[in-house]
């Protein structure tokens, strides 16, 4: 077996895959890239299409992150209520909220819950999510041209500042004085192809999603929340262990963990506003169906928008993601924050 770590990193490398294939199958190779959407942008690069198996990797859902601390018995136990929406012991449903909190600040990322899994102390993880953060600068300046370069910086640091927003919708101007969609598109896409966000489109609930989306109406998520929670720099005692988050920015950061994971599922990321009236954070297509997700940072989960959502486009079920305990009332299946890998 060969094993070709940062591919990207060399043109010819990435090439030589063709010939492995073609010429040399007796081998076995591995090649694992970081940027690989960027790498194959580049000039004098060419990818051997139809050569290679492409497998796609993320940083940790929060049910890896509970396999990895060793609680495969909570993940079986939280499929099984999601199935049977049955209320779970309220003993278990408070410790999965906890490790859920605990998640949120870890993050997905292996050297990360690494770290957290030696010393089992949160403060533990903050110098190497520093690190990760760095390199992202260190890759964005490497890969991309010096101009280009500071419109993917602006762009990126700018994220949190639009979460901050009563509107999530990404704005240009908000990442630099004067900025618009024709300056600063290739830069967001960029961050897209490099995984380091995900794009959450605007669209109208018809089938198939991907083609009645709005390209120019879209909110920006980065792709692990624990580095979310590190670039925005959240007082990680407010995100309580034992008690509930009462912090303003809370809805951003719960709406962040929920794209991250329905992005991992395999989901197209959507959302819906209709005239400024009512906004769905999530609506996701299962089949021929189309299910409209709210999402909840707390106990409070009163909502006039997913009402007139129901009333309008009468989908066979609605889902609501909060801290409540699992039940389907109402034509709503209630799923509580960590069982969103369920989905």
């Amino acid at each position: 077996m060969i094993f070709f770590d940062e591919i990207g990193a060399n043109s010819r490398a990435l090439t030589s895959l063709k010939y492995f294939c073609e010429d040399a199958n007796e081998y076995h190779i591995i090649a694992a890239v970081s940027l690989l959407g960027v790498a194959i942008n580049r000039e004098n690069s060419s990818f051997p299409v139809g050569k290679v198996h492409m497998i796609n990797m993320y940083p940790l859902s929060f049910k890896e992150f509970l396999i990895a601390l060793g609680r495969q018995d909570l993940v079986n136990e939280i499929k099984t209520h999601f199935d049977t929406n049955e209320r779970m012991d309220t003993t278990l449903h408070e410790l999965c909220l906890r490790l859920y909190r605990t998640y949120l600040v870890v993050g997905g990322m292996p050297e990360v819950i690494t770290i957290y899994l030696n010393e089992k102390k949160i403060i533990s993880v903050i110098d190497v999510q520093e690190m990760i953060l760095d390199s992202y600068i260190w890759n964005i300046t490497k890969y991309a041209g010096s101009s280009e370069a500071k419109k993917i910086i602006s762009a990126f640091d700018s994220i949190p500042v639009q979460l901050a927003k009563e509107n999530h919708k990404f704005q240009y101007k908000v990442s630099s004085q004067g900025a618009t969609s024709a300056l600063f598109g290739s830069a967001l896409l960029w961050l897209k192809n490099s995984g380091i966000v995900n794009q959450v489109f605007k669209v109208t609930p018809q089938i198939p999603l991907e083609m009645h989306k709005d390209l120019a109406s879209f909110k920006l998520y980065m792709s692990d929340i624990g580095l979310f929670v590190k670039k925005a720099g959240y007082p990680l005692y407010q995100i309580d262990l034992n008690s509930t988050p009462t912090m303003i920015s809370m809805g951003a950061l719960t709406e962040h963990y929920v794209a991250n994971e329905l992005k991992k599922n395999g989901y197209g990321l959507f959302y819906y506003e209709s005239q400024g009236k009512a906004e769905i954070d999530f609506v996701i297509q299962k089949e021929s169906d189309i299910i409209p997700i709210e999402v909840k940072a707390s106990v409070h989960v009163k909502s006039r928008s997913l009402n007139l959502y129901m009333q309008n486009f009468k989908p066979k079920y609605a889902i609501r993601i909060s801290e409540k305990n699992f039940g389907f009332e109402n034509d709503i299946k209630s799923v509580p924050l960590y069982a969103v890998f369920c989905i």
